[in-house]
């Protein structure tokens, strides 16, 4: 299956949850590597001091020729992907992208960091607890090419 794996930048689980998807033989997109030899979008890449923003040099910075290229390259595999893995803990664009999926009625798939609740995590297909759940559930929505 074609996955999008939502997280952020500061996850540590992220690459392993990529690693394994891959090694299961899933197609994953990683926002942190979308092709050979690309980093993935930085809010850096358009100004050094990014933290500094207020609204407004945010909002005019979404327009960067940049930022729109990575937005491109997210929604497109977002939009072309089976299944959304959201990986806790992670921020808003991670939330919108899962939120996202579930309203273009893609399969989401959870992965939970603490017990804090969530009521809207309702809306998603699967809650795992650790990577070997998300992996499980996405083996469990695979077809078998041997039943046939």
């Amino acid at each position: 299956m074609k996955v999008y794996v939502a997280s952020s930048w500061r996850n540590e689980t992220q690459p392993r949850v990529v690693a394994a998807l891959r090694d299961a033989g899933h197609k994953v997109y990683d926002f942190r590597h979308p092709a050979d030899g690309d980093n993935g979008f930085h809010w850096s890449e358009i100004d050094p001091n990014w933290k500094q923003w207020g609204p407004r040099e945010f909002a005019g910075a979404l327009e960067h020729p940049l930022a729109r290229a990575g937005y491109l390259s997210d929604i497109r595999h977002l939009n072309d992907c089976d299944v959304c893995v959201l990986v806790l803990p992670c921020g808003r664009s991670a939330h919108l992208e899962a939120g996202h999926a579930v309203g273009a009625n893609k399969v989401v798939v959870a992965l939970l960091d603490d017990g804090e609740p969530e009521l809207m995590y309702r809306m998603f297909d699967n809650l795992a607890f650790t990577i070997e759940g998300v992996v499980s559930a996405l083996a469990r929505m695979t077809p078998d090419p041997n039943d046939g």
